[in-house]
């Protein structure tokens, strides 16, 4: 015997409107010349050097300009199959803009060139483990326009072997043994001594 059931219709699923906006990440925050775009004191997002020079630039001390690329960067670099956030060039684009306009020099420009230290940071202290790059701006071209501005060519010069070697150690990882050695051979041909000043 069939049995007749009463079955309520459904009734129409209710929405409620939502307006969901995605806030965009920041990765870049600058310092410095009156600029302070936040995150003082906070070193896991802006690692220990960082959270400090942002701190100084909130109270207003003298800063030279300058900007922090967020520890999210690195995050973000090994979550999406080492590849870079999307925005992260041009934030550091206005960084590079920021530093310029306070200092008067531009990137590249052979006559006076801008020159900056790029320096490692992390959330914690990690003693001997930090690296930097120090004048990075200069070339062939821009260490001229260095050593006609500073009238030295030696301290010119000088600043651009640091900056190949720095950057051939922390970036291409390419050992410093092997420079040396290099280095020491060819002051030998020209009758240096091998203990002359870097």
């Amino acid at each position: 015997m069939l049995r007749r059931t009463n079955i309520s219709q459904p009734q129409p699923v209710q929405w409620r409107k939502m307006t969901v906006t995605m806030e965009k990440t920041r990765y870049v925050y600058r310092f410095g010349g009156g600029v302070d775009d936040g995150g003082k004191g906070d070193k896991n997002l802006l690692g220990g050097k960082g959270a400090n020079l942002a701190g100084m630039a909130a109270i207003g001390l003298p800063v030279p300009p300058g900007f922090t690329i967020t520890t999210d960067v690195c995050t973000d670099y090994y979550e999406d199959g080492e590849a870079f956030p999307d925005s992260l060039k041009d934030e550091v684009a206005a960084g590079i803009a920021h530093i310029a306009g306070v200092t008067g020099k531009q990137f590249g420009d052979a006559a006076d060139p801008l020159l900056v230290s790029v320096r490692s940071g992390a959330r914690v202290s990690m003693p001997g483990m930090m690296d930097t790059v120090l004048n990075l701006g200069l070339n062939d071209e821009t260490v001229e326009g260095l050593a006609a501005k500073s009238g030295d060519a030696r301290f010119a010069w000088d600043s651009y072997r640091r900056f190949i070697q720095m950057y051939s150690d922390v970036v291409l990882g390419r050992g410093s043994r092997t420079r040396s050695r290099r280095r020491w051979r060819s002051r030998r041909k020209i009758g240096a001594s091998p203990s002359t000043p870097s």
